[in-house]
């Protein structure tokens, strides 16, 4: 992940306030999706693995997203304001999105394993 300034060296302000490079904002926030998306498809295909019906897949799934959360902050080194504007742009961004791979690959899944 890359940080708010591009010298990696100290933080710059402006008046006090922290600025921020919206160029590595933005790979930061790519990151966060694609690991989103890639965890989801995993654990869709576990979930269906595994046989999970009804509320359990979808009580997975947000297991899932609160352990990919906590990765994504490790990952950070759990200065989470180096490299993003809040904690909620780490925990929440891009859960709902997620979602229907999530089914799409769950069903797959649980009908191969289980049906056929």
């Amino acid at each position: 992940m890359a940080g708010h300034d591009d010298s990696g060296s100290s933080e710059k302000s402006l008046n006090g306030l922290p600025t921020f490079n919206a160029e590595n904002m933005q790979n930061n926030m790519k990151a966060i999706y694609y690991s989103r998306t890639f965890m989801s498809i995993i654990g869709g295909v576990i979930a269906g693995i595994l046989g999970f019906t009804s509320l359990t897949g979808f009580v997975f799934y947000f297991l899932v997203m609160a352990i990919t959360s906590v990765g994504l902050i490790a990952k950070a080194g759990f200065t989470i304001h180096s490299y993003f504007d809040s904690w909620n742009q780490i925990i929440f961004d891009g859960i709902l999105g997620g979602l229907m791979s999530f089914v799409l690959f769950w069903t797959f899944a649980y009908d191969i394993v289980h049906i056929f």
